[in-house]
């Protein structure tokens, strides 16, 4: 099952296990059983404290659980963990190992802490780049807390289940049976959801800091080099982001990032936020930015957040991002994840087999139809423009694909659905102003970006797309108040790009400093 090359990283991880682990299986005469066995027999000739053995008893299968003998940890997995899961699967057993997890202690102390009994499912795909955060999250809870139960599930394998519970977004996380949440969740925000009180006594802690000499707003890439910058010049530095990574956590391959050739946007974001750490800088998450309160007359600048905390500093730096831009018709909101998606490598493998659309012409919009052309029985592909916007070579690619209808010059106008999930698209042609109807089962929407500005309206100077107005310095028309990367007016839209805006802003908030 497992190649040499895995098979010799594998090891090397698996000799930080000091405690016994028992993984017992629950197989069928599947190939896919046998495929799994095969992955446990692997794991099991790695370390001498990895045993493995079939009971057969979980409806779900195949299916395998891993604990310590004699243990009360509720960990499974139901499928195959390979793909962007793999890495869930090491670490689970690292940690049902007795290897120490990274989180920060006060978080394990309220996992440990959480009174009440969890049951978690989690339906993922293997080629998923937001469901391992999720997986990984409730697996170290159902270590370190025997009240919560967690079983991983591989949405295509069982798509019985995806199908009576109507899933139609990964990663979908339940509890008790119940919806939980859908998306990227870290452990910090799982636990803020059942920790009530969680929120209030952050912002408690937040609102007690001092003014910082540079607040950076945003954790994606311009934040994280705006962050590095300043606490390189040794003043006092502090970042609050909602979710440290930003949209590069939504990001598939990168293979434009100057100096590696590909890497994974979860990997990136990881690697931005552990080089953040190297410096004196204090890491605020969890923050979404309500409102900005410039300073005057040398009075600290302060931003406040939903939570409830405020924060004050000397300058600021704007690094909030952008988001999917949305189609805004009727029908979008209510099937939001009941068809309506926005993340093809994501959600794509739970529409195996059924018709969908995708919305928008450009490079996103039409490498998403080629990818979900090789899932889906049959892929619609509008573009409102007269012509498709893509990349030559992508348009060839595809054109020669059999499963694939393009249609021009087309204004979707409503999303409709049975009440449960989606079931068409209605658009407008353009040219002949006749209203058109598709069935369909899911649509993709990748029509671009807006910039994450909406709490700086009425404070700061905007353009007409929302974007925060930079002069060449990434300074803003408020003295003191910078900004950097997709939120702003700056052109060209690249992770490369906003990092070196973030250092810009960085190095101009210290000139600014020092000079005032």
């Amino acid at each position: 099952m497992l190649d040499a090359t895995l098979k010799t990283q594998l090891k090397t991880y698996l000799e930080r296990v000091t405690q016994p682990i028992e993984i017992v299986a629950s197989l069928d005469d599947g190939a896919k059983s046998r495929e799994l066995l095969g992955l446990l027999h692997d794991i099991q000739a790695l370390s001498q404290l990895i045993t493995v053995r079939d009971d057969g008893q979980d409806a779900r299968k195949p299916s395998f659980s891993i604990n310590r003998p004699g243990g009360d940890i509720s960990l499974r997995f139901a499928g195959i963990p390979m793909g962007h899961e793999f890495t869930s699967l090491v670490l689970a057993l690292l940690q049902v190992g007795g290897h120490p997890s990274k989180a920060s202690q006060d978080v394990l102390e309220q996992v440990a802490a959480l009174d009440g009994d969890y049951r978690f499912e989690t339906y993922f795909s293997l080629s998923c780049q937001n469901c391992p955060d999720v997986v990984q999250a409730l697996n170290l809870m159902a270590v370190i807390n025997p009240r919560v139960r967690h079983v991983a599930i591989d949405g295509a394998l069982f798509q019985a289940e995806v199908d009576q519970r109507q899933v139609m977004a990964v990663p979908s996380v339940y509890l008790n049976g119940e919806p939980f949440g859908q998306g990227r969740m870290g452990l910090e925000e799982i636990v803020a959801k059942l920790d009530t009180g969680a929120a209030a006594r952050e912002a408690q802690k937040l609102n007690a800091k001092a003014a910082f000499d540079v607040l950076v707003i945003g954790g994606g890439p311009a934040g994280a080099a705006a962050a590095v910058y300043a606490a390189r010049k040794g003043i006092r530095t502090g970042v609050a982001a909602e979710r440290f990574g930003g949209q590069v956590l939504d990001t598939l391959a990168i293979e434009n990032f100057i100096s590696v050739k590909e890497t994974e946007g979860p990997k990136l974001a990881m690697a931005l936020e552990e080089h953040v750490k190297q410096y004196d800088v204090d890491i605020m998450n969890l923050q979404r930015a309500e409102q900005l309160i410039p300073g005057r007359d040398g009075a600290p600048h302060e931003v406040r957040f939903a939570g409830g905390a405020s924060l004050k500093a000397k300058a600021l730096i704007i690094a909030t991002g952008a988001r999917w831009r949305e189609m805004n018709v009727p029908g979008e909101q209510q099937y939001r994840n009941r068809g309506v998606a926005y993340c093809p490598h994501c959600d794509g493998p739970l529409f195996k087999g059924k018709r969908v659309a995708v919305v928008g012409g450009g490079n996103s919009g039409v490498e998403a139809a080629i990818d979900l052309a090789g899932i889906v029985s049959h892929v619609t592909l509008l573009e409102f423009d007269s012509k498709l916007r893509a990349d030559a070579v992508l348009q060839r690619k595809l054109n020669s694909l059999p499963n694939v209808t393009v249609i021009t010059e087309a204004l979707t106008t409503e999303v409709t659905g049975d009440g449960q999930k989606v079931n068409g698209l209605t658009y407008k042609d353009r040219q002949t102003g006749e209203s058109r109807h598709v069935e369909l089962e899911g649509i993709f929407v990748q029509i671009g970006l807006l910039p994450n500005s909406d709490w700086l309206k009425g404070t700061i100077e905007l353009s007409q797309r929302g974007e925060v107005m930079v002069d060449a310095r990434g300074e803003t028309d408020l003295p003191g108040i910078f900004a950097a990367g997709d939120v702003t007016t700056a052109p060209y839209k690249q992770i490369i790009i906003a990092m070196g805006e973030g250092a810009k802003a960085s190095l101009a908030a210290f000139d600014h400093l020092i000079r005032a």
